[in-house]
């Protein structure tokens, strides 16, 4: 069942490359009790919407690793995706690029500017809805594109979040204090066992705030920002 804006459970993925977009949904999205993710890349929202139910994903076109169009594919293809809403929140304003996310499956598609107020909105039609995808048929009937990308995701391989992941967490020190950072859990994903990708999330003990270490890039990033050292008590 998807979760309706009166749940507690409301959640949703906000999937866009520019932090300020993402903030400026979130902050939105918060403020009317949704339970809120993000993600800046293809790969990095396909684990998290495979690892997790959420009520509704919030997404550009224009992503790193897997465009909007392809994650909205691979999402509906998957039995675990197939009925969640997404919307669609482009720069591409063309007929020919909005047609094209629609036939992918997306049940929404705006084109930027949108101010926060206009996408909760439409947020809130979807929730209030029947839970029917639009554009199944049609996205489940396109050939998968070309390039590895583009191949159907393999049953075989077990994605989503895990406490215990295929490759062992590095340990880690805080960026911001020194200090050595505590593992939280990590994010399975990919299209296939040969070709998965892995998210190790992690905490500052001192309250710096939680951070992300991507194994394909061997970078660490923060997640939440905390109290800087200098404001916490001694």
């Amino acid at each position: 069942m998807i979760a309706t804006l009166s749940s507690p459970s409301a959640s949703a993925l906000i999937v866009d490359r520019d932090r300020d977009t993402r903030q400026m949904y979130a902050t939105s999205l918060r403020l009317a009790h949704f339970d809120v993710d993000e993600a800046d890349e293809g790969r990095e929202a396909l684990a998290k919407a495979l690892g997790r139910r959420y009520a509704i994903l919030i997404m550009d076109t224009r992503l790193p690793g897997l465009d909007g169009y392809q994650l909205t594919r691979l999402l509906r293809r998957d039995p675990m995706t197939q009925a969640l809403p997404i919307v669609v929140v482009t720069g591409e304003g063309t007929a020919s690029a909005t047609e094209r996310a629609r036939k992918c499956g997306a049940n929404t598609v705006l084109v930027k500017p949108v101010t926060p107020d206009a996408l909760l909105a439409e947020v809130r039609r979807l929730l209030d809805a029947p839970a029917t995808p639009t554009n199944l048929a049609n996205a489940a009937e396109q050939p998968p594109s070309s390039g590895r990308m583009g191949h159907i995701l393999s049953r075989a391989h077990r994605r989503g979040e895990t406490i215990a992941p295929p490759i062992q967490p590095p340990v880690l020190i805080c960026p911001r204090c020194d200090t050595a950072l505590v593992y939280q859990r990590s994010y399975v994903g990919g299209v296939s066992a040969k070709h998965s990708e892995q998210w190790d999330e992690y905490e500052c003990p001192n309250g710096c705030g939680s951070f992300q270490y991507r194994h394909r890039t061997k970078k660490i990033r923060p997640l939440t920002a905390g109290d800087p050292p200098s404001s916490r008590s001694a």
